[in-house]
């Protein structure tokens, strides 16, 4: 933008060149943006919230191949997350990481019957899977996880080496099963760092956060942001990429559908060092009570359990309810009896609306997450089509916006520029492989940067190869302070996060570029000067401030069950959090 130009003014001035707009920023969206602005094609992407809010911040921040799509025959679907999960290892090597994952086994032959039948279409989910059920399922996983391999195959051990290995396992056990999937350790970051690859593929395009469709007619689409002004587009395509508000979104575009039937995922995270200590980085993976698949594993030094899965509709509204909760610590109580679990133990809880296709399943776990693009054909009032993306998973969101941007391109008389299976993701280009790598990273980035070595190493880790922009920007502020409580974070890190990651309220950066909120670690005083750094790069009022504060407080206490807490440091800000 020009020095004195708004968003709304730089927006509106690219209005007669914008061929397809993006409606839903969430991974599926953000994905596609990419995509679509390497084959050169204008864009231009928008949010009713921030980037990255809904659906797509409430995952179990997992990267798997989905070994349970196996029973309900979706190999296909197996075949595709597996491939996916190998190339976001390769891809995105800043954020995504090999998991062991832990398959207790309660029997060695129960199950196979349940099994078939889920396989030829019954609608009850299959019940205590056996060891040769879960040996025959490995095996096969392994088959479609070996293209662009990158992990060890499975292994199945007995009842004395598994709790050998795991004590606080159950003694009710036969066996273990162990394969390797994969976690995200940032995932709303990775969509800001997909939509930012995608301008920077493509200035013809653009990207708003807090922006709300307030009409579309004749063709015409108008836009109006929070706080600002209101500008039109008249797009060739429109893609509603909305998630769990697809429905609403179509109404309003006048293609009324009902393609949406979604279920609620809810987690817990909780402080419980002893058990974070005996999963020693591995993920358990199991059957509750009542056949639902659940998981725990470390996740930021937390133990993060999830995830439940009923019906539910409304978006807007999601939270993790008090049963849920109920659910999650007994499920764990079960498995791991000779731990202590309780409320008093979670620092952090979300839950969030999974975008699955409209169905009459009887069991939710048994609703497909395979994803699907139907289109709504131009009419006499509507002269763009509409392309809905339905379904997937954060997984398959590279394959799944290949798909769609093949047939967007295939409508505008495109060809396909440029493929995005080995493009890297943000920090994740000229990102360090190895151990050798890194080191001469890290040696290379402190001779041009003046800081030292481990907390260059810590900004690696972080943030991939785009801490070399952040310890510049340090170099240029000339500022190491630190936040007064996580002082693992700077503030020339805030101020980077502020000025270049479409950051437009306090949430933005504690609840989606930074992990301060879900890890626990956000504090009243660490909020406080959050605020004040950024007010001073957003020019923001001393009200706007406290009202930016107080927000934050609301939504962590309401909808994330997490209280800060007050110290000296902000008395002021502490009396807020006593009220919430």
């Amino acid at each position: 933008m020009k020095p004195d130009e708004t968003r709304e003014d730089a927006l509106a001035g690219k209005a007669g060149d914008i061929e397809v707009v993006i409606l839903g920023a969430g991974i599926n969206g953000a994905g596609l943006f990419r995509d679509l602005c390497a084959q050169g094609i204008n864009c231009f992407i928008v949010d009713k919230a921030d980037f990255g809010s809904g659906t797509s911040a409430a995952p179990s921040r997992l990267i798997h191949g989905g070994l349970k799509y196996l029973e309900t025959g979706e190999f296909g679907l197996v075949a595709q997350s597996t491939l996916e999960r190998n190339l976001l290892l390769k891809n995105a090597p800043h954020y995504v990481s090999p998991l062991p994952t832990v398959i207790p086994i309660f029997s060695w032959g129960k199950g196979m019957w349940a099994a078939l039948r889920t396989l030829l279409g019954s609608t009850s989910a299959p019940r205590s899977r056996g060891a040769i059920l879960i040996k025959i399922g490995l095996m096969i996983y392994d088959f479609y996880g070996s293209r662009h391999r990158v992990m060890p195959r499975h292994r199945l051990v007995g009842r004395s080496k598994a709790l050998r290995d795991m004590p606080a396992l159950t003694g009710s056990i036969v066996a273990t099963g162990t394969y390797y999937d994969a976690k995200i350790s940032h995932p709303e970051r990775l969509v800001v760092e997909l939509i930012a690859d995608g301008l920077e593929a493509n200035a013809g395009s653009s990207a708003a956060n807090y922006t709300s469709l307030i009409s579309a007619s004749n063709g015409v689409l108008t836009f109006k942001r929070d706080n600002g002004g209101a500008f039109s587009l008249r797009p060739k395509l429109v893609v509603n990429a909305a998630g769990p508000w697809i429905d609403h979104v179509n109404d309003s575009l006048g293609a009324p559908s009902k393609m949406i039937g979604g279920t609620k995922g809810s987690h817990i995270l909780l402080k419980h060092d002893a058990l974070v200590q005996n999963l020693a980085g591995r993920m358990l993976y199991f059957e509750a009570d009542d056949g639902r698949i659940c998981l725990v594993y470390d996740y930021l030094g937390k133990a993060l359990v999830g995830s439940t899965d009923l019906p539910a509709d409304n978006p807007d509204t999601v939270r993790c309810e008090p049963e849920e909760i109920d659910y999650l610590l007994e499920s764990v109580r079960t498995l791991l009896p000779g731990m202590s679990f309780g409320r008093d133990q979670i620092v952090y809880a979300y839950s969030g609306i999974r975008p699955l296709p409209s169905s009459d399943a009887s069991v939710p776990g048994l609703i497909s997450r395979d994803h699907s693009a139907p289109v709504a054909e131009p009419d006499p009032s509507r002269p763009f089509p509409i392309i809905s993306l339905i379904g997937g998973k954060w997984t398959t969101f590279r394959g799944f916006a290949e798909e769609v941007a093949d047939t967007v391109l295939d409508r505008l008389g495109s060809k396909r520029k440029a493929s995005t299976q080995s493009m890297p993701i943000g920090g994740g280009k000229g990102f360090p492989m190895d151990a050798a790598a890194r080191a001469t990273w890290l040696a290379d980035a402190a001779s041009a940067s003046g800081i030292d070595v481990a907390r260059l190493d810590q900004l690696l880790s972080r943030y991939g190869a785009s801490a070399s922009l952040i310890a510049r920007h340090r170099s240029a502020s000339g500022n190491e302070d630190r936040l007064p409580d996580s002082n693992d974070y700077s503030l020339f890190e805030i101020d980077y996060i502020i000025r270049n990651e479409f950051v437009e309220h306090l949430a933005d950066i504690v609840m989606r570029r930074t992990t301060l909120a879900i890890s626990g670690s956000l504090t009243t005083s660490d909020l406080q000067q959050i605020a004040s750094v950024a007010g001073q790069a957003l020019g923001w009022s001393p009200q706007r401030m406290d009202e930016e504060i107080d927000a934050v407080v609301a939504q962590l206490s309401g909808s994330n069950l997490m209280r800060l807490q007050p110290d000296r440091h902000a008395r002021g800000v502490g009396d807020r959090a006593k009220q919430a």
